[in-house]
């Protein structure tokens, strides 16, 4: 699979890791060159099962990706529409597609994530940010709109209601270890740490099959949605799938055959020994 072509980024896949990079000047501007690109992007992604994780980052050291063009609002018309009549925006449409991919998502920001740049690292699976360089905001409210690239949507899901509307109602800037506290990120990091802390856990990921990467998404996503009971089903559901397309069975047998189970050492071990099983096929 070639990743090549794109105008507002560059990919470069290494051990099952593709490292999607912004590099979109001035700003990396959330256009339609972007949403065009983001959406070939996962055109490729969703069938590459070589491809098990995707690091997002920017060339720029100030702006990881910046608010949505405001192209995109010019056209729009001035009158209300019905429920009925509603379509999804085309934003929405690209960083759902992004959320849904199989492969794990890790947006690394190092630099500023406003607006729509805030969404598109919202619809990413995990989020790790640099203290003193990465700045988030929705300013939206302020213009007059809302959040429309799913940062309502998300957000409170991600951190609850109270916490949402203080930022989307707020429409302040909040650094790294405030989106920490939020909830809005997995963790603030030093400048110096967070490059060999996202190259690592991403390097890690990529080592188990991408069936069961998939598997684990789609159950903890459908948790979100779901009364507990239908969401137990979904956990049923995607094991069998996972049962099905892995070696997870031959590696349960190897287990017993070696009495692996119950051996103190292994039990000390879980971290090291999860790796090494991955030659079982």
């Amino acid at each position: 699979m070639k990743y090549d072509h794109f105008t507002t980024f560059t990919v470069e896949i290494k051990a099952g890791v593709a490292w999607v990079t912004f590099d979109y000047p001035p700003v990396n501007i959330q256009g339609l060159p972007m949403l065009a690109d983001l959406d070939m992007l996962a055109q490729k992604l969703e069938v590459d099962p070589a491809v098990k994780v995707v690091v997002f980052q920017s060339a720029n050291p100030e702006i990881f990706v910046a608010h949505a063009d405001t192209e995109f609002l010019k056209d729009m018309s001035a009158k209300a529409v019905s429920r009925e009549e509603v379509k999804l925006l085309d934003l929405q449409v690209v960083l759902e597609r992004i959320s849904k991919l199989p492969q794990a998502t890790i947006a690394k920001i190092e630099g500023y994530a406003r607006g729509g740049g805030h969404e598109f690292a919202l619809a990413c699976d995990m989020r790790f940010a640099a203290r003193g360089k990465a700045k988030f905001m929705q300013m939206e409210v302020g213009m007059g709109i809302l959040p429309c690239g799913g940062g309502a949507s998300r957000m409170a899901r991600q951190i609850g209601l109270g916490r949402a509307l203080e930022i989307i109602l707020g429409a302040q800037d909040f650094d790294a270890d405030q989106a920490e506290a939020y909830g809005t990120i997995n963790r603030a990091m030093d400048p110096d740490k967070i490059g060999p802390f996202v190259e690592a856990l991403a390097n890690r990921i990529a080592l188990w099959p991408s069936e069961s990467i998939n598997a684990c998404k789609q159950t903890v996503y459908a948790s979100i949605d779901l009364p507990i009971k239908e969401a137990l089903k979904e956990e049923a559901y995607w094991l069998y799938q996972a049962t099905s397309q892995t070696p997870a069975l031959t590696r349960f047998k190897w287990a017993d055959d070696n009495n692996a189970q119950f051996d103190m050492h292994n039990q000390h071990a879980w971290e090291r020994l999860v790796v090494s099983i991955q030659d079982i096929k």
